[in-house]
């Protein structure tokens, strides 16, 4: 939801200063961007609207494949982590008594498996799962920020 506020306000900050600039000069054609233009901004993994983006003429489908696998591979690998290394500390702490020490000794030992997963996550998505998209938007600028 931060993601598709920060497009609105890209969106918004991007048109509402050329309609204005035309209801301003009176004009009688204001340009407002079209439905498919917003559309496209919406799944592009880009956060800055503009009317067009550089486009790749064609999709690379293997490329796309291969990043929905390394998706697939990352949640399958942060569920392995996680059912080996973080759900058998916590089982032996609810059947035991509560005592501080015992929930200390959980919380250290989950530290680096959750770390690890949280690596997995953003790899997964802010690498694979927004590349796999942009190449079956034929997004080109994939250094766009720099």
């Amino acid at each position: 939801q931060v993601r598709l506020v920060m497009k609105g306000h890209s969106f918004i900050r991007e048109n509402v200063p050329r309609v204005l600039a035309s209801v301003k000069d009176k004009s009688g054609t204001v340009h407002i961007p079209r439905i498919s233009q917003y559309l496209y901004f919406l799944f592009a993994p880009t956060l800055i609207y503009r009317d067009n983006y550089p486009r790749n003429p064609t999709i690379r489908w293997g490329y796309v494949a291969t990043k929905f696998a390394q998706v697939l591979g990352s949640l399958f690998y942060a569920y392995y982590i996680f059912v080996r290394l973080c759900i058998p500390q916590f089982r032996n702490s609810s059947q035991e008594t509560f005592n501080l020490r015992g929930l200390v000794l959980c919380i250290f030992n989950s530290i680096l498996p959750g770390v690890l997963i949280l690596f997995l996550v953003f790899f997964a998505f802010l690498h694979c799962w927004l590349n796999a998209f942009a190449e079956m938007l034929r997004f080109a600028d994939r250094m766009f920020y720099k």
